[in-house]
């Protein structure tokens, strides 16, 4: 299917940022905002953005950037917003979101738009993984990556020495859903509920409407709402994990419209967000209104499927050798939603980490919520490497 969406009109944009079209060589032609492309010769930066964003999260980051001397580009990725393809279903295919698919979008975008290397590579959310897969298989194209809000731990390890060991019997015991299905109330992790059947259906009907739920969302993930004091888990284990709110792990029976739905702010404090007016919001509620949200939503399928990870496997123990750094809020319990990721990071998956930055007044939409600094951190760190 050809893609029939328009660009971005100059009323939705900042002063010196365009919205376009570009084949990306990867089976898909992908809509893309960009600032600092008047210039010939500019470095490439390449901003990722994650669920349930678009490009256009990136809409107060790009300037900063291109006056810095870049030419910074933030396509929707795969199955978002107007990029080609995005009338996805449940049962489409899901190879082309896995991961190293997703790399090979980002590799053929900026070498459509004529650049040979990427100065940094930086990824939000899901956009983080996608990042830090692009570094860790490309280190020749990607020369820097920026990881926010979602720490990256490494590829999936292999056993190893192991032949000489007692083979192991298989085991019919309770798994993570079951522990967290027996717990008072009952719960179930979001990542798992995000990869079924009906979750694209619960937050594109969602009954509040989908503006309304993506206020609800996006204000009860931020540090607006005074809930968010993330503190890290000792374990990846049902008891620790109840301890998340519950938009990360939910009430068994709600969807996560319902689960929002309690923390819609007032009319008072949605005419007092700065960082995200109603009129910004309507950007992206027109877009998932008009989409839905399983495109998006495949993200899910794949990394909670061994299925589609054990290709991953193929580069276990390699490690991100390109200088990286992580950014987040500190009021952003996706630093600590998987027990001991921010550590392993720190400790072995990045060889070259120049800083962890928790940046004050933010939760987990950073890039969005203090705009001002994640730009400074950004400009300085990419400046640098």
């Amino acid at each position: 299917m050809r893609n029939t969406a328009v660009a971005y009109g100059e009323t939705t944009l900042p002063t010196g940022v365009r919205s376009r079209f570009i084949d990306n060589g990867n089976g898909i032609v992908v809509h893309m905002l960009e600032a600092g492309f008047e210039g010939a010769n500019r470095p490439c930066v390449l901003l990722l953005h994650g669920f349930p964003e678009l490009a256009y999260s990136w809409r107060r980051v790009l300037l900063p950037l291109a006056q810095a001397g870049f030419h910074v580009v933030a396509p929707d990725q795969r199955g978002y917003g107007r990029t080609e393809g995005t009338a996805v279903t449940f049962d489409d295919d899901l190879r082309p979101f896995g991961l190293l698919n997703r790399v090979r979008d980002a590799l053929g975008l900026v070498c459509a738009l004529g650049h040979r290397q990427v100065a940094a590579v930086v990824g939000h959310d899901y956009g983080s993984p996608v990042a830090a897969w692009c570094a860790l298989t490309r280190p020749d194209i990607f020369n820097a990556v920026v990881l926010m809000s979602a720490p990256f731990a490494g590829p999936p390890s292999l056993p190893f020495d192991t032949a000489a060991a007692p083979q192991a019997v298989a085991t019919t015991g309770a798994s993570i859903h079951d522990a967290l299905a027996a717990l008072h109330p009952p719960r179930k992790h979001y990542q798992w509920h995000y990869a079924t059947r009906g979750a694209n259906g619960d937050m594109w009907r969602a009954r509040q409407s989908v503006h309304d739920f993506l206020r609800a969302y996006y204000h009860m993930k931020s540090a607006d709402w005074p809930e968010n004091q993330p503190f890290p888990l000792a374990s990846w284990s049902a008891a620790e994990l109840a301890k998340l709110p519950r938009y990360y792990v939910m009430d068994l029976e709600q969807g996560m419209a319902a689960t929002v739905a309690p923390a819609m702010p007032s009319a008072v404090a949605v005419a007092g967000c700065r960082w995200l007016p109603d009129e910004e919001l309507r950007v992206y509620s027109a877009e998932y209104a008009r989409t839905g949200f399983q495109g998006g939503l495949q993200s899910y399928r794949v990394g909670t499927d061994p299925a589609y990870t054990a290709e991953l496997t193929l580069f276990s123990g390699r490690t991100i050798d390109v200088p990286s750094c992580f950014i987040a809020g500190t009021s952003d319990w996706g630093i600590h939603q998987r027990a001991g990721q921010l550590e392993a990071m720190q400790s072995r998956a990045c060889a070259q980490l120049q800083g962890v930055h928790l940046v004050e007044g933010a939760g987990h939409w950073v890039q969005q919520e203090q705009h001002e600094r994640v730009s400074a951190l950004l400009v300085a760190f990419i400046s640098a490497a």
